[in-house]
């Protein structure tokens, strides 16, 4: 009920205020996918490093596609929740890999 009253009121200033996020959610998930890139890249001596880094970059692409194929809104904020939760995901994954090493 609570997630759900933020990702409401999330949802509707991201709709009123379009073309003030657009840019600054671009420059946000393109650095978080940068660091979360470098954390894959730093372990690539791992077996599943490629699947990893394309799993980065293909949900990167996917909401930079969706902003320029002018989606609708809701698709551009859903895929801006998920591509932030797969690049903290994929930080958290590869850092924990790193301070074991």
């Amino acid at each position: 009920m609570i997630i759900m009253s933020i990702y409401e009121k999330g949802f509707e200033d991201f709709r009123q205020n379009y073309t003030l996020y657009i840019p600054l959610s671009i420059i946000l998930q393109s650095c978080v996918g940068s660091v979360a890139a470098m954390f894959i890249l730093m372990n690539s001596a791992k077996t599943f490093h490629f699947v990893e880094l394309s799993l980065c970059v293909t949900f990167a692409m996917a909401y930079n596609g969706a902003i320029y194929g002018q989606m609708k809104t809701k698709w551009i904020y859903n895929l801006l929740i998920a591509t932030m939760l797969v690049h903290i995901v994929l930080i958290v994954i590869n850092l924990t890999r790193f301070s074991y090493q």
